[in-house]
């Protein structure tokens, strides 16, 4: 074997550790993480303490063919619903109602790095697992890094379908809001035999839409939040499987209050498990950087939209 030979070789290995390596950067190299929260916390798509984070989306001259950072925040959390086999899409679109300036406002409106990164997404996974996060503009400012570009400072939440809702009621902009899902199971069974395409076309506020898409379709959506609830409390009970149960209770929670007798207990019950874990369970808590103020805001939901008197409780406890 020559000299050459073996460079021809050396050079088709490299060659193919570089495809790994480049293969990596995509959905794969987020199998690692848990959960979306976890991708917020660990690649800092906030600030430390949860604040909105500067992201440039207009560059100067000196960095004019440069990525835009304001379609990160997106491109992380999409990255992790492909790693997991889901469907990452638009659910509610952006009205940009945290900017308080009307000038920064349509400054930021009007930008499409901007409008392709911003509003309410939801993932739904395969096994009819789904999540939702808002990612919203708070304000508009030049960068505090580079003297030439213009930024956003981007606010990122996980939200449970009900959350999303509230927050985005008013907007009228929202994703083909007409369409309405209707709320008994036997439309939803005759909903779910639409085309994929024809199905996330029709993306809708109802909480019940990602039916549409369960793997087990003999299952409605309120019996899967109500399972998943079922199992996270009697785990938490016994204290066995402690993650597991604290996952099975977002999951629940996830799912927003759904119409029925149970609905509103099924929610609020699994929004103070999760509450719970986030403050109580240390190998669940200690995933998130900011695992109180998530806490806090889950009671601050249930206290001040559904008077739980859990909910009150536990926040006067936290002071």
């Amino acid at each position: 074997m020559n000299f050459k030979t073996l460079l021809l070789m050396f050079s088709a290995v490299m060659a193919l550790h570089g495809c790994a390596t480049v293969g990596k950067t995509g959905s794969e190299a987020f199998e690692k993480y848990a959960s979306a929260q976890q991708v917020i916390d660990q690649k800092n798509i906030n600030e430390a303490n949860g604040s909105a984070k500067e992201y440039v989306y207009a560059w100067g001259a000196k960095h004019g063919d440069a990525e835009p950072q304001s379609l990160y925040p997106r491109k992380y959390l999409s990255n992790y619903c492909h790693s997991q086999n889901g469907s990452f899409s638009l659910l509610y679109k952006s009205t940009l109602s945290l900017v308080k300036e009307a000038k920064s406002r349509n400054t930021l409106a009007a930008h499409a790095n901007i409008k392709q990164g911003i509003g309410a997404y939801q993932c739904v996974q395969k096994n009819g697992q789904h999540w939702i996060v808002s990612i919203e503009p708070v304000s508009e400012l030049r960068s505090s890094q580079f003297a030439d570009a213009r930024a956003v400072r981007l606010k990122t939440d996980m939200m449970s379908a009900d959350e999303a809702r509230r927050f985005y009621k008013n907007s009228s902009a929202n994703v083909n809001t007409s369409k309405k899902m209707p709320a008994a199971p036997a439309a939803k069974s005759s909903a779910a035999k639409a085309p994929a395409k024809e199905v996330e076309e029709k993306k809708d506020t109802a909480a019940a839409e990602p039916v549409k898409r369960v793997a087990q379709p003999a299952l409605t959506e309120q019996q899967q939040q109500m399972q998943y609830y079922v199992a996270a409390r009697r785990d938490l009970g016994k204290g066995q499987n402690q993650v597991n149960a604290c996952n099975n209770a977002q999951r629940a929670y996830n799912y927003g209050k759904l119409q029925g007798t149970d609905g509103t207990k099924v929610y609020t019950e699994s929004g103070m498990l999760v509450a719970r874990c986030l403050t109580s369970v240390p190998a669940y808590k200690n995933r998130f950087s900011n695992s109180k103020v998530q806490a806090t805001r889950i009671l601050q939901n249930l206290s001040n939209n559904y008077n739980h008197a859990g909910a009150k409780h536990m926040l006067g406890q936290m002071k």
